[in-house]
Protein backbone atom coordinates (compact mmCIF):
# COMPACT_ATOMS: atom_id res chain seq x y z
CA UNK A 1 0.00 0.00 0.00
CA UNK A 2 1.46 3.14 -0.77
CA UNK A 3 1.16 7.04 1.10
CA UNK A 4 -1.31 8.21 -1.34
CA UNK A 5 -3.35 4.64 -1.27
CA UNK A 6 -3.54 4.84 2.62
CA UNK A 7 -4.48 8.62 2.79
CA UNK A 8 -7.16 8.13 0.11
CA UNK A 9 -8.73 5.35 1.72
CA UNK A 10 -8.44 7.23 4.73
CA UNK A 11 -10.86 10.07 3.53
CA UNK A 12 -13.45 7.88 3.98
CA UNK A 13 -13.26 8.97 7.60
CA UNK A 14 -11.35 12.46 8.04
CA UNK A 15 -11.34 14.94 5.44
CA UNK A 16 -8.64 15.06 2.66
CA UNK A 17 -6.28 17.19 4.70
CA UNK A 18 -6.35 15.14 7.72
CA UNK A 19 -6.42 11.74 5.63
CA UNK A 20 -2.88 13.35 4.64
CA UNK A 21 -1.44 14.57 7.83
CA UNK A 22 -2.24 10.88 9.20
CA UNK A 23 -1.09 9.13 6.91
CA UNK A 24 2.14 10.96 6.60
CA UNK A 25 3.06 10.16 10.52
CA UNK A 26 2.19 6.66 9.88
CA UNK A 27 5.52 6.43 7.31
CA UNK A 28 6.96 8.94 8.79
CA UNK A 29 7.42 7.79 12.74
CA UNK A 30 6.39 3.90 12.09
CA UNK A 31 8.94 3.28 9.32
CA UNK A 32 10.86 6.93 9.42
CA UNK A 33 10.09 7.51 5.83
CA UNK A 34 10.52 11.42 4.96
CA UNK A 35 8.39 13.13 2.31
CA UNK A 36 11.04 12.73 -0.22
CA UNK A 37 11.29 8.97 0.58
CA UNK A 38 7.49 9.14 -0.05
CA UNK A 39 7.80 10.93 -3.46
CA UNK A 40 10.70 8.28 -4.74
CA UNK A 41 8.66 5.32 -3.97
CA UNK A 42 10.28 3.75 -1.04
CA UNK A 43 6.82 3.79 0.59
CA UNK A 44 6.27 0.22 -1.68
CA UNK A 45 9.22 -1.05 0.63
CA UNK A 46 6.79 -1.49 3.62
CA UNK A 47 5.25 -4.71 4.52
CA UNK A 48 2.00 -4.70 2.82
CA UNK A 49 0.85 -6.87 5.62
CA UNK A 50 1.65 -4.30 8.36
CA UNK A 51 0.17 -1.64 6.34
CA UNK A 52 -3.05 -3.29 5.95
CA UNK A 53 -3.67 -3.89 9.64
CA UNK A 54 -2.55 -0.17 10.32
CA UNK A 55 -4.82 1.27 7.97
CA UNK A 56 -7.94 -0.94 9.04
CA UNK A 57 -7.42 0.15 12.78
CA UNK A 58 -6.94 3.61 11.26
CA UNK A 59 -10.28 3.66 9.13
CA UNK A 60 -12.16 2.60 12.08
CA UNK A 61 -11.55 6.16 13.58
CA UNK A 62 -8.59 4.64 16.30
CA UNK A 63 -6.17 7.57 17.11
CA UNK A 64 -3.27 7.54 15.28
CA UNK A 65 -1.47 7.75 18.37
CA UNK A 66 -2.94 4.72 19.60
CA UNK A 67 -2.04 3.22 16.49
CA UNK A 68 1.99 4.10 16.54
CA UNK A 69 1.56 3.70 20.17
CA UNK A 70 3.06 7.59 20.53
CA UNK A 71 2.54 11.39 20.73
CA UNK A 72 4.74 14.32 20.67
CA UNK A 73 4.27 16.83 23.61
CA UNK A 74 6.81 19.40 23.96
CA UNK A 75 9.21 18.31 21.80
CA UNK A 76 9.49 15.34 23.14
CA UNK A 77 7.96 12.04 22.38
CA UNK A 78 5.47 10.09 25.08
CA UNK A 79 4.47 6.27 25.06
CA UNK A 80 0.55 6.79 24.76
CA UNK A 81 -1.85 3.42 24.55
CA UNK A 82 -5.18 2.65 25.12
CA UNK A 83 -6.30 4.12 29.15
CA UNK A 84 -4.16 6.99 29.25
CA UNK A 85 -5.21 10.45 27.54
CA UNK A 86 -3.46 11.63 24.39
CA UNK A 87 -1.62 14.42 24.94
CA UNK A 88 -3.36 17.97 24.02
CA UNK A 89 -1.61 20.97 22.68
CA UNK A 90 -3.83 23.33 24.99
CA UNK A 91 -2.17 21.46 27.70
CA UNK A 92 1.43 22.08 26.12
CA UNK A 93 0.02 25.34 26.19
CA UNK A 94 -0.43 25.35 29.99
CA UNK A 95 3.04 24.29 30.68
CA UNK A 96 4.50 27.16 28.41
CA UNK A 97 2.71 29.44 30.58
CA UNK A 98 4.03 28.05 33.53
CA UNK A 99 7.68 27.60 32.58
CA UNK A 100 7.69 31.49 31.62
CA UNK A 101 6.03 32.56 34.60
CA UNK A 102 8.22 30.31 37.18
CA UNK A 103 11.24 31.52 35.35
CA UNK A 104 10.55 35.19 35.36
CA UNK A 105 9.34 37.36 37.87
CA UNK A 106 7.55 34.78 40.35
CA UNK A 107 10.71 33.46 41.03
CA UNK A 108 11.99 36.79 42.15
CA UNK A 109 9.17 37.79 43.66
CA UNK A 110 9.62 34.52 46.36
CA UNK A 111 13.35 35.11 46.83
CA UNK A 112 14.65 32.44 45.16
CA UNK A 113 18.44 31.45 44.09
CA UNK A 114 18.69 30.28 40.73
CA UNK A 115 19.68 26.78 41.71
CA UNK A 116 16.64 26.83 43.91
CA UNK A 117 13.18 25.30 43.01
CA UNK A 118 10.19 24.36 45.18
CA UNK A 119 8.03 21.20 45.18
CA UNK A 120 5.98 20.83 42.48
CA UNK A 121 2.69 18.87 42.54
CA UNK A 122 0.78 17.41 39.29
CA UNK A 123 -2.86 15.41 40.09
CA UNK A 124 -3.80 12.95 37.30
CA UNK A 125 -0.99 12.76 35.76
CA UNK A 126 -2.31 10.58 32.47
CA UNK A 127 0.89 9.99 30.37
CA UNK A 128 3.23 11.98 32.56
CA UNK A 129 3.60 14.69 30.13
CA UNK A 130 3.03 17.93 32.24
CA UNK A 131 5.16 16.74 35.20
CA UNK A 132 7.65 15.77 33.09
CA UNK A 133 7.62 18.66 31.37
CA UNK A 134 7.91 20.67 34.23
CA UNK A 135 10.77 18.59 35.80
CA UNK A 136 13.08 18.39 32.75
CA UNK A 137 12.05 22.43 32.19
CA UNK A 138 12.44 23.98 35.83
CA UNK A 139 15.75 22.45 36.60
CA UNK A 140 15.89 22.10 40.33
CA UNK A 141 12.48 21.39 41.05
CA UNK A 142 11.01 17.94 42.85
CA UNK A 143 7.92 16.59 41.04
CA UNK A 144 5.48 14.24 41.82
CA UNK A 145 2.62 12.72 39.61
CA UNK A 146 -1.20 11.83 41.50
CA UNK A 147 -2.78 9.31 39.50
CA UNK A 148 -5.49 6.59 40.35
CA UNK A 149 -5.21 4.47 36.91
CA UNK A 150 -2.96 1.25 36.80
CA UNK A 151 -2.20 2.52 33.07
CA UNK A 152 -1.33 5.47 33.45
CA UNK A 153 0.49 5.03 36.19
CA UNK A 154 2.57 2.17 34.48
CA UNK A 155 2.78 4.93 31.39
CA UNK A 156 3.99 7.82 33.40
CA UNK A 157 6.27 5.88 35.08
CA UNK A 158 7.80 4.79 32.02
CA UNK A 159 7.81 8.15 29.95
CA UNK A 160 9.62 9.26 32.71
CA UNK A 161 12.48 7.07 32.70
CA UNK A 162 12.61 7.12 29.15
CA UNK A 163 12.98 10.86 29.33
CA UNK A 164 15.22 11.25 31.98
CA UNK A 165 12.96 12.94 34.20
CA UNK A 166 13.20 12.50 37.86
CA UNK A 167 9.34 12.45 38.80
CA UNK A 168 7.98 10.55 41.81
CA UNK A 169 4.69 8.72 40.48
CA UNK A 170 2.05 7.97 43.44
CA UNK A 171 -0.66 6.01 43.04
CA UNK A 172 -3.34 8.48 44.98
CA UNK A 173 -7.18 9.93 44.04
CA UNK A 174 -7.71 13.68 43.77
CA UNK A 175 -10.91 12.77 44.73
CA UNK A 176 -10.29 11.38 48.47
CA UNK A 177 -8.18 14.25 49.98
CA UNK A 178 -8.33 15.53 53.61
CA UNK A 179 -8.14 19.29 53.78
CA UNK A 180 -6.34 18.63 57.06
CA UNK A 181 -2.81 18.35 55.43
CA UNK A 182 0.19 20.52 56.31
CA UNK A 183 1.86 22.90 53.00
CA UNK A 184 4.40 20.89 50.97
CA UNK A 185 3.96 22.26 47.59
CA UNK A 186 5.28 25.42 46.17
CA UNK A 187 2.95 24.70 42.71
CA UNK A 188 -0.08 22.12 42.38
CA UNK A 189 -0.74 22.06 38.42
CA UNK A 190 -3.94 19.95 36.90
CA UNK A 191 -5.89 19.01 33.89
CA UNK A 192 -8.69 16.99 35.37
CA UNK A 193 -11.76 15.22 33.49
CA UNK A 194 -13.78 18.58 32.63
CA UNK A 195 -16.21 17.77 29.68
CA UNK A 196 -19.63 17.57 30.33
CA UNK A 197 -21.58 14.38 29.15
CA UNK A 198 -23.69 16.72 27.10
CA UNK A 199 -21.23 17.67 24.54
CA UNK A 200 -20.08 14.34 23.85
CA UNK A 201 -22.33 14.30 20.76
CA UNK A 202 -19.96 17.36 19.77
CA UNK A 203 -17.03 14.86 19.76
CA UNK A 204 -15.46 13.20 16.67
CA UNK A 205 -15.54 9.03 17.19
CA UNK A 206 -11.67 8.99 17.19
CA UNK A 207 -12.27 10.29 20.96
CA UNK A 208 -15.62 8.87 21.79
CA UNK A 209 -14.92 4.95 20.73
CA UNK A 210 -11.16 4.99 21.98
CA UNK A 211 -9.68 7.21 25.00
CA UNK A 212 -10.82 7.02 28.45
CA UNK A 213 -13.98 8.16 29.33
CA UNK A 214 -12.62 8.89 32.98
CA UNK A 215 -10.10 10.96 31.80
CA UNK A 216 -12.92 13.12 29.96
CA UNK A 217 -16.13 13.48 31.38
CA UNK A 218 -17.82 14.72 34.17
CA UNK A 219 -21.88 14.42 34.83
CA UNK A 220 -23.95 17.59 33.66
CA UNK A 221 -25.21 18.24 37.38
CA UNK A 222 -21.38 18.31 38.80
CA UNK A 223 -19.10 19.86 36.01
CA UNK A 224 -17.24 20.49 39.15
CA UNK A 225 -16.54 17.56 40.61
CA UNK A 226 -12.84 17.38 40.87
CA UNK A 227 -12.41 21.45 40.87
CA UNK A 228 -13.99 21.71 44.39
CA UNK A 229 -11.69 18.67 45.77
CA UNK A 230 -8.33 20.31 43.91
CA UNK A 231 -9.23 23.79 45.01
CA UNK A 232 -9.68 22.96 48.73
CA UNK A 233 -6.37 20.91 48.84
CA UNK A 234 -4.37 23.64 47.27
CA UNK A 235 -6.19 25.73 49.98
CA UNK A 236 -4.22 23.47 52.73
CA UNK A 237 -1.55 22.21 51.32
CA UNK A 238 -0.05 25.19 48.90
CA UNK A 239 3.14 27.28 50.69
CA UNK A 240 2.14 30.83 50.90
CA UNK A 241 2.66 32.67 48.12
CA UNK A 242 2.12 29.06 46.33
CA UNK A 243 0.25 28.68 43.02
CA UNK A 244 -2.76 26.65 41.71
CA UNK A 245 -2.46 26.48 38.07
CA UNK A 246 -5.77 24.78 36.19
CA UNK A 247 -6.94 23.52 32.49
CA UNK A 248 -10.50 24.72 33.00
CA UNK A 249 -13.60 23.82 30.55
CA UNK A 250 -13.79 27.78 29.09
CA UNK A 251 -17.80 27.67 29.75
CA UNK A 252 -17.24 27.19 34.10
CA UNK A 253 -14.14 29.23 33.78
CA UNK A 254 -15.59 32.32 35.52
CA UNK A 255 -17.29 29.57 38.02
CA UNK A 256 -13.93 28.46 39.32
CA UNK A 257 -12.60 31.94 39.20
CA UNK A 258 -15.33 32.53 41.81
CA UNK A 259 -14.93 29.52 43.69
CA UNK A 260 -10.95 30.25 44.40
CA UNK A 261 -11.57 33.75 44.85
CA UNK A 262 -14.05 32.73 48.12
CA UNK A 263 -11.05 30.81 49.20
CA UNK A 264 -8.63 33.61 49.01
CA UNK A 265 -6.69 33.13 46.13
CA UNK A 266 -5.65 35.76 43.78
CA UNK A 267 -6.54 34.66 39.85
CA UNK A 268 -5.40 35.34 36.42
CA UNK A 269 -6.88 33.32 33.31
CA UNK A 270 -5.24 32.93 30.92
CA UNK A 271 -6.34 32.19 27.21
CA UNK A 272 -4.95 29.43 25.27
CA UNK A 273 -4.06 29.31 21.77
CA UNK A 274 -7.38 29.73 19.87
CA UNK A 275 -8.24 32.76 22.57
CA UNK A 276 -10.50 30.66 24.87
CA UNK A 277 -10.24 31.14 28.20
CA UNK A 278 -8.81 28.14 29.19
CA UNK A 279 -6.48 28.48 31.92
CA UNK A 280 -6.02 29.93 35.46
CA UNK A 281 -3.28 31.04 37.70
CA UNK A 282 -4.83 31.06 41.34
CA UNK A 283 -1.54 32.52 43.86
CA UNK A 284 -2.37 31.39 47.67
Amino acid sequence: MTYRELWSRLTRVYDEGEAKAVARMVYEVGYGLTMSDLLMGRDSEVPQEEMEALAARLERQEPVQYVLGQADFFGRTYHVEPGVLIPRPETEHLCRLIIKEERGERREERGERKEERGAILDMGTGSGCIAITLALELTGSRVTAWDISPVALRVAKDNAWRLGAQVDVVENDMLQQTPHVVPQWNLIVSNPPYICSSEASQMGANVLDYEPEVALFVPDDDPLMFYVPIMNYAQAALHPDGELWLETNPLYEKTIEECLLERGFRVRAHDDQFGKKRFIQAIR
